[in-house]
């Protein structure tokens, strides 16, 4: 069995809903996965969009997932560690946790990507997508990708 990551929220490759963006509550989204290889020591989360002008920009920053572990819930906390431990990053907007999409123009694309690594990262709370893209080298056994897109839209109206 290969690792495969999915939500109850919208489909892969499908439009993630506005309770999951700036323009609306802001929410992650919940996330379950299957498939974790033997041998995995932790799980580590990377939410980016490639489309952004400036360069990939990165919405979540997850790590020190306990292999055991087999979803994120909906809503987690923008707080340094969650449950079991889990520490969380800085996101593109200089938050630690969740930074929902709310691209500049058009429709961007958002890739969830979950890593099954042969360590547990020492990572502290709080660092940036450079610490963990450097912690991570070498030590993904497996990944596993989800993409949502999302279209930005004015307060008040409905996007289509």
């Amino acid at each position: 069995m290969s690792l495969k990551l999915t939500t109850s929220a919208f489909d892969h490759e499908g439009r993630i809903p506005d309770k999951y963006s700036k323009d609306g509550e802001n929410l992650s989204p919940p996330l379950s996965w299957t498939g974790v290889p033997a041998g995995t020591k932790s799980l580590a989360l990377i939410v980016d969009d490639p489309d952004a002008p400036s360069g990939v920009f990165v919405h979540w920053l997850v790590y020190g997932i306990p292999p055991g572990a087999k979803s994120l819930e909906e809503g987690q906390s923008r707080t340094e560690t969650l449950a079991e431990g889990i520490r969380q990053g800085r996101n593109g907007f200089g938050e630690l946790g969740y930074g929902g999409p709310q691209p500049p123009s058009g429709t961007h694309r958002y890739i969830f990507h979950l890593f099954a690594l042969d360590q547990e990262p020492n990572l502290s709370s709080g660092v940036s997508r450079r610490q963990v893209d450097s912690a991570l080298k070498g030590h993904v056994i497996a990944e596993a990708q989800l993409v949502g897109t999302y279209t930005h839209h004015e307060p008040g109206t409905q996007a289509a």
